[in-house]
């Protein structure tokens, strides 16, 4: 609430500190909260990053991981494959995040 108050609405902490708190959701299972807060940072780093930002992948892949949780496996599916195209572009081939995002759709497309 502080953070809502006294930054402008599009300020890079409050979209971390959305982030935060969608985590904690996320880890209490309480998923629709937790979509919430990640749709909250989301809009953020797209209103204030470039397109192909890492960030933008990161909230991706969190987004996924939630619908992931609630059984939306071709929502999840989608956020993972937004992820990995961001990821695919900008990071190394070999970076974890490459890694991580590619199991995450493969995991999903079994549970379709």
């Amino acid at each position: 609430e502080i953070c809502e108050k006294t930054l402008p609405s599009n300020h890079p902490d409050l979209a971390i500190s959305y982030n935060n708190i969608g985590l904690v959701y996320d880890n209490m299972g309480e998923y629709s909260k937790a979509l919430s807060y990640y749709e909250k940072a989301l809009e953020i780093k797209q209103k204030t990053l470039p397109s192909n930002h890492p960030s933008l992948a990161t909230s991706y892949n969190s987004i996924g991981l939630v619908y992931d949780n609630m059984g939306e496996y071709s929502k999840a599916l989608s956020y993972y494959e937004r992820a990995q195209d961001i990821n695919q572009r900008t990071l190394p081939p070999t970076h974890p995040h490459i890694k991580i995002t590619k199991e995450n759709i493969e995991i999903v497309k079994k549970k379709l």
